[in-house]
């Protein structure tokens, strides 16, 4: 949604600057699930998640400053808007965090370090995994959507504990109809050690004592992430109880910060990536009218 805003503020002829603590902007979509087809943009029949941001990011890279690996630690109200980190001097601000910071949960086996360096929770390359073995540990859709992707280069074993899956049927059946593809149901990871230069899991069948044991050349873990808003509350934002409260025209509770996108939540929301694009635009409408009342504003590039 940062990507998108920002080219509507650039739009509107308002100097933006992007801040992203990664070192690449994108956020969930390019970070969590590149490969997933989203079927909810306009226009779009389907986009993977990596396409849109390169789109998103094409349309605003010649016209708008991102400032990457900056993490926005301190935001403080002044005269003439907003100090960030001591650094920048803003008008207004636009929360576009999604769900916040979010870390991936951990594989919950010990390990090491030559072991740790095959294990992923972020997948940019799948070709980096042609002809291996390669063992996905999850049930929902990330799980699934990196299976189809990696089938297309790797062997792969997909490890959940429950029999049925967490995320969409269809995937589900994508994955039954390839031969290089095996799903194994209900299990959970009891032991691992590096041998033979494979990564050896010991599987427990759930509700037995059965075990199974299976070797890997890499795996990937879909545990999901933890994710947290935690720091936008010590601005003094206000949280309800974890996404950000913002009136009809996205701001917050602190004059000259809006928010958009998953950080936030309001009576009769869907938490669909679609109606953050025109959250944004409400956002920056008003922005405008905050910033110059005395305007008459063009509210969209198709006015007559």
């Amino acid at each position: 949604m940062g990507l998108f805003a920002a080219d509507f503020a650039h739009l509107h002829g308002l100097n933006t600057i992007i801040f992203d603590s990664l070192n690449e902007v994108g956020g969930q979509p390019n970070w969590l699930y590149p490969f997933k087809q989203i079927a909810d943009i306009p226009v779009f029949d389907s986009i993977t998640g990596s396409d849109l941001i390169k789109k998103l990011h094409n349309n605003i890279k010649d016209k708008v400053t991102i400032q990457t690996n900056y993490s926005v630690e301190k935001v403080k109200k002044n005269t003439t808007g907003f100090k960030i980190n001591d650094d920048y001097q803003a008008k207004t601000i636009i929360i576009a965090t999604g769900v916040g910071s979010f870390k991936p949960k951990k594989f919950p086996l010990k390990s090491t370090p030559e072991i740790n360096n095959r294990i992923h929770y972020y997948i940019q390359n799948p070709a980096l995994f042609k002809n291996q073995t390669v063992g996905i540990f999850g049930g929902g859709d990330s799980a699934l959507d990196w299976g189809v992707e990696l089938s297309k280069y790797a062997n792969i074993k997909l490890i959940h504990r429950r029999k049925e899956f967490r995320g969409l049927e269809s995937s589900v059946r994508k994955l039954n109809t390839l031969d290089n593809v095996e799903l194994l149901t209900p299990y959970l990871p009891k032991n691992m050690e590096l041998k033979n230069d494979k990564l050896s899991i010991e599987l427990r069948e759930v509700g037995s004592n059965n075990l199974l044991t299976q070797n890997f050349d890499q795996i990937v873990v879909a545990y999901g992430f933890r994710s947290d808003n935690r720091l936008i509350k010590q601005w003094g934002i206000d949280l309800t109880p974890s996404h950000i409260k913002v009136d009809q025209e996205m701001k917050t509770n602190i004059d000259g910060i809006y928010a958009i996108g998953d950080a936030v939540n309001y009576p009769g929301r869907v938490p669909v990536i679609g109606l953050g694009f025109g959250e944004a635009q409400i956002a920056i409408t008003a922005i405008m009218r905050q910033l110059f009342p005395e305007k008459t504003l063009t509210i969209h590039s198709t006015s007559i």
